[in-house]
């Protein structure tokens, strides 16, 4: 383990106990020695990490300690780089231009010693295949998703049937060639899932959800899992 993911990892497993942890738990949990976790939390107290500790006893991090947004692990930055790399490619034009400069404001914030994990990482994804084009614009839809407005659509099905409806969106699915909508449908009073490159027009309504969007969120989570027997994140 680097020395800089050991030193964020000793802060989290301090935050995330109810009481002191001593030197020798750190040391079994880290896979180090007792001497070199000594060393380390030295290291914390000196850049201004509250940690306190008593002989005997253990090491206490201060509970009003909070940690830099951007002190993250190796993982964690990898993992966040692989979404970004994924978002830039498969997502719509504004989502896919957050991504990329997402991966450049991390890059110019973190410690030099975690800048080669985002500029040349050891993972990626594979380029996707062409997206089918959306009917309508994303980034207002996810706009009115966030607000807990209607959209007006005129969809057409698979069996190219054609038919106007009032929708409450819910989320947008990003998917390796289409997209889907997720909304309450009023005119058939039940979720449905509508391929965006099937809506031909929209238009963004002021009118708000009978609901709130977190509930109908919920609903809509609880109801497609149950119906597909998975669980989402």
């Amino acid at each position: 383990m680097r020395r800089a993911d050991r030193l964020f990892q000793i802060i989290q497993i301090l935050r995330g106990s109810g009481k002191p942890v001593t030197a020798a738990r750190l040391s079994a949990e880290l896979e180090v020695t007792v001497r070199t976790v000594y060393r380390d939390v030295a290291d914390l107290v000196g850049q201004r990490v509250p940690i306190r500790g008593e002989a005997g006893i253990g090491y206490v991090l201060d509970r009003e300690y909070d940690m830099p947004p951007l002190m993250l692990s190796a993982d964690e930055l990898e993992a966040a780089v692989l979404g970004a790399q994924w978002v830039a490619d498969r997502g719509d034009p504004a989502l896919a231009s957050a991504a990329r400069d997402l991966i450049a404001k991390i890059a110019s914030v973190v410690p030099d010693g975690l800048r080669p994990f985002i500029l040349q990482p050891s993972i990626g994804a594979a380029p996707g295949r062409a997206v089918s084009a959306d009917g309508l614009d994303m980034a207002r839809l996810r706009a009115a998703i966030r607000a807990g407005r209607k959209v007006r659509i005129r969809y057409r099905d698979e069996a190219g049937r054609a038919s106007e409806r009032t929708v409450w969106p819910v989320v947008v699915g990003y998917a390796d060639t289409v997209r889907l909508l997720a909304a309450w449908c009023e005119r058939r009073q039940a979720f449905r899932h509508f391929r965006t490159d099937r809506i031909e027009a929209a238009a963004f309504l002021d009118e708000r959800y009978e609901r709130r969007p977190d509930d109908l969120r919920r609903d809509w989570k609880r109801g497609f899992e149950a119906e597909r027997g998975v669980r989402l994140p």
